[in-house]
């Protein structure tokens, strides 16, 4: 029995070996004598502790008759015939966020029941107990527990997602001095002190993983001093603090530990000394936690370390020489510090080990730069490479191709600036498991070597600049591959070409992604053979007809994303939408649809995110809307739905963003989405909707970023509640029949004030915002909307003053007040505005002169205040220099000045500056020119003379571009003398 399944037994055989033979000896002792029945009492005490079990799965099923030894999970004494082992613990894999994890199958699995029944004590023989991963539903563990003390073995931990046993650890598991393993990691559990593990001396494995130890001071580490056997401590997510953890202690009695994990806790100060007397540990986890002091220095004293987990440590500077004293290394992850430089001098520390172990290095996110050294394929043993999201560049080396051609398992260069093509030679990456080689720029052709990777199963080429084919070449041994993804930012797509039309692929995928290339025309034979899809993915794939609605049926009942977005698929939207019981996305925005939504999409219970905008849906929305209980998303603009929007969308609280716009829907904005508490975004324009805006709306739900009602029949004053809202960023009312005056709250929008980013709920990537700036309608994607900042009130009909709050609105990029009847003059303090690129107040009835503020809009580069009655001198200077169209300020008769005719004062010349402030102007330009060319200057220089990377790095790239240029020379002189022979 394997009970350290964490842990690669390889690398602790005598341990692993050790361990086995004492838990086989304990639980079950092998004799030649065989009993062939249980005891009696025994048998009655399952059969009790079975009754309070809930066992959706049948698990239990066989616990009947008399033969007690032979139930499942039961095992006796082969000698005396008492139960020796209940091993209950539920099986169904479970991997922390894993996106294809199915939580209704694992609750279906799991044993559950409110109580465990004390029964459990008539087995006085019982020396092995796990219930772990279970769903208890929240009950406590039982005290009666630490009664059972011929236990060797107990294990009650619990998934992250689920709440088996929660409360206080009970102390009276200090009477279980028997035990070796005890297993109680659970995010439910705490315990105000650990006095009661003192008493477990021959404890040997510990697991408190997501216990709350904050409040136990610094007694957990003496009462863990206090276990002289402990071979493995996992004290991760603990809740641990800066003043839990002593740099130094008198005397260290576990000296014995293999394993210590403390990841994840809350310890912001330098490395425990005492820890590096640990000289017997093989593997050490500190991530996630905020140590400062020496980088790897002290950890070269850990002679027999073989895994170092340093991730997110908040690490600095450069990696240290460290001349072989690491050789013993398996696995080394520094992901997610800030390390400066190249890996080079790092690489080197392993030339002096007479024999590399290194099996896998992730350093992801370290901010790494410059070539991969060609040192990398000196580690040989090498299996797991991630060096994703740095600054590396240039080609692959084929060096380290041919020294790990058998042995690397996961390559993972994504997010990074390589360039090139992909070296053909990677296709003798016999052991390639995974590659993912996106987000890069990466050009060429996709070698067709890379159909030799036989064992690959996952495979990412997407976010680069591919061109030219894929054919069944690139794909004849990959058997295996599960995971494919594979995009081109090129305005030419990758061409699925295929000699043979009824291909069948080797292989059954579980995620697609293909953006760009053309996969059609119609859905052809390979992908409609890909029964086993989970994910789908194919947005602009020149994919067109109808959906093959047996290729649906196939992947009902496991698909969770599907996106066939951008392409020009026709017809019906699939009506047979029941049969999808996992669907959290549908995607089938931008192609050709018509006809209703079926009402059948809205028993998907899973469904959180529908898009079906720009097709030519029309009809209503279907009435049965309050059958989804986890909507999010929901977007049908562009199409030519009409009717009321129904009450029953306000009924799924989780609705977040509702988009609706372009179409012709009317009636008035239904009250019933004042349910919807954390409605985000809400997008109704280009609608026929009348009536005011609702109170509701910064009332009841505040949480609106967007809210854009434009072009609709809307009317009413413009109301002082949406002031409330405190997190908005556009609001549009445009071309509306908006009366009254512009509140003069505006002050409140306090997103709209200060220099805090609210986090947004993020859609994905298929959400485009569409907006009106600089007097066009313009698209964004949601990263780039969130940085938005825009009112408009435009073609409405307001009256009274521009209310002066609306200078506090610093943030502020676009403001258009134009076509009302806006009177009274422009605020006196709009140059406050320093952000703004849009400011359009036309076609009012706005008087007085044009405030010189405005002068100071730096960022100021669309302008129009025509058609009012402005007078005066139009301000100079700056910005407004530039705007030099005259029609920004004409249907103003009084207005003067340039870009317009001279003002009366200024003679027979248009206004130009005086001779002195041109003076000025010009001793100004020259000092910022000289302050310009110092800063420039020396920021590059002198980081380069401070910085002896990144030195490195600049001449090696200028180096790199020198050869390209002189051997484009010489390509072109040798050439030219060719043609003349």
């Amino acid at each position: 029995m394997d009970i350290y399944v964490y842990f690669n037994p390889i690398s602790r055989p005598i341990l692993h070996f050790l361990l086995f033979l004492f838990l086989a000896s304990s639980c079950l002792n092998n004799s030649s004598v065989v009993v062939e029945s249980c005891m009696e009492e025994e048998r009655r005490a399952l059969l009790s502790f079975k009754q309070d079990l809930s066992d959706p799965s049948g698990k239990l099923s066989s616990w009947a008759g008399h033969e007690c030894c032979q139930w499942t999970g039961i095992s006796c004494n082969n000698r005396t015939g008492h139960v020796a082992t209940v091993d209950l613990r539920n099986t169904y894999p479970y991997t922390f966020g894993d996106d294809q994890w199915n939580t209704t199958e694992y609750l279906q699995s799991c044993l559950g029941g409110k109580l465990i029944n004390p029964s459990l004590l008539g087995l006085k023989h019982l020396s092995y107990l796990d219930l772990s991963s279970n769903d208890f539903q929240g009950i406590h563990i039982p005290k009666f527990i630490g009664e059972l003390t011929s236990l060797r073995y107990l294990n009650f931990s619990s998934t992250q997602s689920l709440n088996s046993v929660v409360g206080e650890i009970p102390s009276s598991l200090g009477n279980l001095s028997n035990l070796n393993y005890l297993d109680l990691s659970s995010y439910s559990l705490s315990s105000k002190n650990l006095n009661w593990l003192s008493h477990l001396s021959s404890l040997k494995y510990l697991n408190l993983e997501g216990v709350n130890l904050s409040s136990t001071g610094v007694s957990w580490l003496h009462e863990v001093n206090m276990l002289p056997s402990l071979l493995e401590l996992h004290l991760s997510s603990c809740e641990i603090g800066e003043n839990q953890l002593p740099l130094s202690m008198p005397t260290i009695n576990f000296t014995s530990l293999l394993v210590l994990d403390m990841s994840w806790n809350s310890i912001n100060f330098s490395y425990p000394k005492w820890m590096f007397n640990l000289t017997s540990l093989t593997k050490v986890d500190l991530s996630g936690n905020s140590f400062s002091g020496p980088f790897l220095d002290e950890f070269v004293r850990l002679k027999s370390l073989e895994h170092l987990d340093l991730r997110r440590v908040g690490l600095k500077g450069q990696f240290p020489k460290f001349s072989g004293n690491l050789c013993r290394l398996k696995s080394l992850s520094l992901a997610g510090n800030q390390i400066d430089g190249g890996i080079e001098e790092f690489l080197s520390g392993f030339s002096n080990c007479s024999f590399n172990r290194m099996e896998s290095l992730d350093l992801r996110e370290c901010g790494l730069v410059g070539k991969l050294p060609s040192s990398l394929g000196m580690l040989r043993s090498l299996q797991h490479l991630d060096l994703s999201s740095n600054s590396f560049w240039g080609s692959i080396p084929e060096f380290i191709i041919s020294n790990l051609s058998s042995s690397l398992k996961t390559l993972d260069l994504s997010d990074n600036i390589f360039n090139g093509s992909i070296p053909q030679s990677l296709g003798k990456l016999s052991q390639l498991v995974s590659l993912d080689l996106s987000s890069n720029v990466f050009n060429g052709s996709i070698p067709q070597s890379l159909g030799k990777l036989s064992q690959l199963v996952s495979l990412y080429l997407s976010y680069n600049s591919w061109e030219g084919n894929l054919t069944e070449a690139h794909f004849i041994n990959l058997t295996k591959l599960e995971s494919f993804a594979v995009s081109t930012a090129q305005p030419v797509p990758i061409i699925f070409n295929l000699i043979d039309y009824e291909w069948i692929p080797p292989f059954k995928l579980h995620y697609i992604e293909m953006h760009n290339c053309r996969v059609g025309p119609g859905f052809p034979v390979w992908l409609q053979s890909q029964t086993e899809l989970v994910s789908v993915s194919l947005e602009n794939a020149g994919l067109s007809g109808a959906i093959p609605e047996e290729w649906l049926s196939k992947i009902s009942s496991q698909i969770r994303w599907l996106d066939l977005s951008s392409n020009q698929i026709s017809g019906k939207l699939p009506f047979r939408f029941n049969s999808f019981p996992n669907l959290r996305s549908i995607v089938l925005s931008h192609n050709q649809f018509d006809g209703t939504i079926p009402s059948s999409i809205c028993s998907i219970q899973s469904l959180s995110d529908l898009a079906l905008n720009n097709n030519q849906l029309s009809g209503e929305f279907p009435k049965e809307w309050s059958l989804w209980s986890n909507i999010e998303y929901v977007d049908v603009s562009n199409n030519n739905m009409s009717g009321n929007i129904p009450s029953s969308m306000g009924i799924p609280s989780s609705l977040t963003i509702l988009k609706t716009g372009n179409n012709q829907f009317s009636g008035e904005i239904p009250s019933a989405l004042q349910n919807c508490s954390s409605l985000e975004r809400l997008y109704l324009g280009g609608n026929k909707f009348t009536g005011s805006i609702p109170s509701w709306i910064g009332s009841k739900v505040s949480t609106f970023t967007m809210l854009q009602l434009q072009s609709n029949s809307l009317s009413g004053h413009i109301p002082h509640h949406l002031c409330s809202l405190p997190l908005l960023q556009i609001l549009d009312l445009s071309h509306n029949r908006f009366s009254g005056t512009i509140p003069n709250c505006l002050n409140k929008l306090t997103s709209l004030i200060d220099g805090i980013f609210w986090p947004w709920i993020d859609s994905g990537d298929f959400e485009v915002t569409t907006v009106t700036v600089k007097g066009r309608a313009s698209e964004y994607l949601e990263d780039n909307a969130r940085l938005l900042f825009i009112i408009d009130f435009s073609s409405n009909d307001l009256e009274g003053e521009i209310p002066e709050e609306i200078s506090s609105l610093v943030r502020l990029a676009t403001l258009n007040l134009s076509i009302n009847q806006l009177s009274g003059n422009i605020p006196s303090r709009i140059g406050n505005l320093h952000l703004l690129e849009t400011l359009d107040l036309s076609q009012n009835q706005l008087s007085g002169q044009i405030p010189q503020s405005l002068a100071s809009l730096t960022f100021l580069s669309h302008l129009n205040l025509s058609c009012n009655k402005l007078t005066g001198r139009i301000p100079s200077g700056n910005q407004l220099q530039t705007l030099d169209d005259s029609s920004i300020y004409e249907g103003n008769p009084s207005l003067c000045g340039f870009p317009l005719s001279k003002c009366p004062e200024d003679g027979d010349h248009m206004h130009e500056p005086h001779e002195d402030e041109a003076d000025d102007e010009k001793l100004g330009l020259y000092i910022s020119e000289v302050l310009g060319f110092i800063i420039g200057f020396w920021s590059v220089f002198g980081t380069l003379i401070l910085k002896k990377s990144w030195r490195y790095a600049y001449f090696q790239f200028f180096d790199h571009i020198k050869e390209k240029v002189a051997l484009a020379i010489a390509l072109k002189v040798a050439r030219l003398k060719a043609a003349r022979q």
